[in-house]
């Protein structure tokens, strides 16, 4: 997929997760979440390519420009939408699935000093709310959603939605009944 093709997608996810979106060349001119994603992917290319030190620069001066910092290593999938980006941080070794939707000061990061795969991976649609910390290696599975201020730093099945500190885990409303975990594994609030 080319690049304008890109554009064009995040352009349409934007349209979708934001009602208050008026048009696309507003959208094109003025949503930080989608400037610090396009600026990624160019960072991430180089990083992939053994660069480390220009995609750092890159994504600190973009940093500074949106107030969203995405470590050039992070993996990013299509149509990620991060509304209201101020303070949103992904670090290294996340993995962001696609049309996955993120308020402002979300991080996703790690829990100390490890090496190797220490941030979360999260996976397709998942919306992940204001304020909420996915901390560690861990797994967001399919479909799910993080409530605002969640700390989450355990793993979590398809179709659950996570909420509290640290966050416990609840079925999600509207799962199709074979895509819902057991519910007699839940601390139900």
């Amino acid at each position: 997929m080319g690049m304008f093709s890109r554009i064009r997608e995040d352009i349409t996810a934007a349209k979708q997760h934001d009602p208050a979106a008026r048009g696309s060349v507003e959208i094109f001119c003025v949503y930080s979440g989608l400037h610090a994603v396009w600026w990624h992917r160019a960072a991430n290319a180089l990083w992939r390519r053994g660069m480390r030190f220009v995609p750092r620069v890159i994504s600190q001066i973009v940093r500074w420009f949106t107030g969203i910092e995405i470590h050039p290593g992070a993996t990013i999938g299509r149509r990620l939408f991060i509304d209201h980006g101020m303070g949103v941080v992904i670090g290294e070794t996340a993995v962001v699935g696609d049309d996955v939707h993120l308020y402002h000061q979300v991080t996703l990061g790690g829990t100390g000093h490890e090496k190797g795969k220490r941030h979360p991976t999260i996976g397709d649609r998942v919306t992940i709310g204001a304020g909420a910390k996915v901390l560690g290696n861990i797994s967001i599975g399919h479909d799910s959603a993080i409530g605002s201020n969640a700390v989450v730093v355990h793993d979590s099945e398809p179709w659950t939605t996570l909420v509290g500190i640290p966050a416990k885990p609840r079925p999600r409303r509207g799962a199709p009944l074979a895509e819902m975990p057991d519910t007699a594994d839940f601390y139900v609030i």
